[in-house]
């Protein structure tokens, strides 16, 4: 064995890879693209073509390609949304329409993928390289936060100043008229957000999937508000709350408190819209040029993510198939504010 067998030119390996791809899928994020921007130049600078996806998997399977050159993802650092759109695609859920996908990346000359998004674009991007043999790497760009393996992603914190701006406008409705409000945020099966938001506006009571409790911290927050005639206040609401969201729980409410003046509020989709914060901007530009180099390593059905600040890579099948845990001790210290 000679001595460049046994440690071979790195610029040999990265010949390998020729070109690449990168697509967004699922929900928008703050932030999309500034990683789509990392990914192109990153891959440009090691002598990569790069094309863009456009409309996600359902764009893989149509052939909706573009070729990225480092001028066509100039000034996009700043913007919301995505450049290259995204969409669902119940097709990519058959085998056929894998099949398909796998077609258009083969006679595009696809080498690898780059897939943004959250654990359903990964599921998809697992499945289809366990099925094609095709390297995958995503990057976690979702304003949930509830990606197993990293402490970050992609979108929550603009999502997360977004909502704190909003809340704190409901406020000084809330105080002027003397009213409740139940001001309802995104998070269908994680209260992250509507945990972290709540204690930086100061929320009265926190409604997460993850704690029944809180309920009864509710009706407490409620019988001391008739005693001390304090009848405003702000309730944040998880979509997800296993009792149907704001609307149910406010008309419950006014049905068993009807001197109360109970308003609700769903933000919806302008938490996922807006300039991305500096953090954003920042970590998606890091993780978007670990995940070329990553490629470029060889590497596969990988997550990037970030854990102490630091880079690390998770598995697709541990980053889609485990729990994202929450800190519960966040809601007592959330109660400890309101004493």
């Amino acid at each position: 064995m000679t001595t460049k067998d046994m440690f071979p030119d790195v610029s040999e390996k990265k010949r390998k890879l020729q070109k690449i791809a990168v697509f967004t899928s699922g929900g928008d994020a703050p932030g999309m693209n500034a990683a789509i921007r990392a990914v192109t130049r990153a891959a440009i600078a090691n002598k990569l073509k790069v094309v863009g996806i456009r409309r996600g998997y359902q764009g893989m399977i149509e052939g909706d390609f573009i070729p990225l050159k480092a001028s066509d993802v100039s000034g996009i650092l700043q913007l919301g949304g995505t450049m290259l759109k995204t969409a669902r695609s119940s097709a990519f859920r058959t085998p056929e329409g894998r099949e398909l996908a796998y077609q258009q990346l083969k006679n595009n000359e696809i080498d690898a993928v780059v897939v943004i998004g959250g654990d359903g674009s990964f599921t998809g991007a697992l499945v289809m390289s366990q099925e094609f043999n095709i390297p995958f790497v995503g990057i976690p760009a979702t304003i949930d936060n509830d990606m197993y393996g990293t402490d970050y992603t992609i979108g929550y914190e603009t999502a997360l100043n977004s909502v704190v701006e909003a809340v704190d406008k409901i406020r000084d409705t809330a105080r002027s008229h003397g009213r409740i409000f139940f001001v309802e945020v995104m998070g269908h099966e994680a209260g992250l957000l509507a945990l972290n938001s709540g204690i930086a506006c100061g929320a009265e009571v926190i409604l997460i999937p993850e704690s029944k409790e809180q309920h009864e911290e509710l009706a407490k927050f409620l019988s001391k508000g008739y005693k001390n005639k304090e009848t405003s206040g702000i309730i944040i609401v998880a979509e997800g709350d296993e009792t149907g969201g704001a609307m149910k729980i406010a008309e419950k409410v006014r049905t068993e408190h009807p001197d109360l003046d109970v308003r609700v509020s769903i933000l919806g989709h302008i938490q996922r819209g807006g300039s991305p914060a500096a953090k954003d901007r920042v970590n998606a530009t890091r993780i978007g040029v670990a995940a070329v180099e990553a490629l470029l390593d060889d590497q596969k059905s990988i997550m990037i993510g970030l854990c102490n600040e630091k880079i690390v890579q998770v598995p697709f099948n541990k980053a889609v198939k485990l729990n994202h845990s929450i800190d519960l001790n966040l809601l007592e210290i959330q109660r400890l504010m309101n004493y």
